[in-house]
């Protein structure tokens, strides 16, 4: 399937051909067969489909935490397939940023130090302390402003709301400033109105930023207010109508 992405900017993220097969003794699922899609930068393209169709495996194909059977996902035009283990946690450290159900944020730090996590793990303890701290902090600062977190800053997300949370592991997502935000159901836990500002405010981040944003949701609301909707059906993408 080939889907309709604008082609007058360069693409974030592509899929060709993605297949992904999993056999449990005899039998053998195909998940995905030969899925097509690609993203720029600013738009969001929401995935949906019923439970157990496969979305959130084409989501971890997408963000290079598994590999296809067949096909290949290109990064900001970068092919991927044939990348060595190290460079393909590289791309998926620098580019492409992870916002999941679950905030997955952890208990014994601060919202702010949770939110400079990514930004550690990418500078040598030499080049944090030469320049790299200071700047990274700014930009923590910066993102917990803008999602109304400044205050909450130095407490421990034990402490916060499910919506805070969620703001938080936004925030994390964003802190590298990547070309590729993946959300797998990041409204799941929350009541229908914080589902609403929490989606209203990556929806706003996706086009502030230039961000490519794939949303795997059930939610029909959030469905329509994307740029494009895929469905997921029986191992094949299909473009939705709106």
């Amino acid at each position: 399937m080939t889907d309709s992405a604008p082609q007058t900017r360069t693409l974030a993220l592509q899929a060709k051909g993605l297949q992904r097969v999993f056999v449990d003794g005899k039998r053998r699922l195909e998940v995905l067969k030969g899925a097509d899609l690609s993203v720029a930068p600013g738009e969001v393209m929401a995935l949906v489909g019923r439970s157990g169709s496969g979305k959130s495996t084409l989501l971890h194909l997408l963000g290079l935490l598994d590999q296809p059977d067949g096909g290949e996902v290109l990064v900001d035009g970068t092919p991927t397939a044939n990348m060595r283990e190290n460079d393909r946690a590289e791309l998926r450290s620098r580019h492409i940023g992870f916002v999941f159900q679950h905030y997955f944020l952890m208990s014994d730090f601060s919202t702010l130090d949770n939110v400079l996590m990514p930004a550690r793990v990418a500078h040598s303890p030499g080049a944090w302390l030469a320049g790299g701290s200071a700047k990274a902090t700014a930009r923590a600062w910066q993102l917990l402003e803008q999602v109304g977190l400044k205050d909450q800053a130095r407490q421990k997300p034990a402490t916060l709301s499910g919506g805070e949370r969620q703001r938080a592991a936004i925030c994390r997502a964003l802190m590298l400033q990547p070309r590729v935000l993946l959300c797998d159901e990041p409204t799941g836990n929350l009541d229908p109105d914080t589902a609403s500002r929490i989606m209203k405010l990556i929806f706003e981040l996706t086009h502030k930023d230039g961000v490519a944003t794939v949303v795997v949701s059930h939610d029909v609301t959030l469905a329509e207010r994307a740029d494009r909707v895929l469905r997921l059906e029986q191992g094949i993408l299909q473009l939705e109508t709106k």
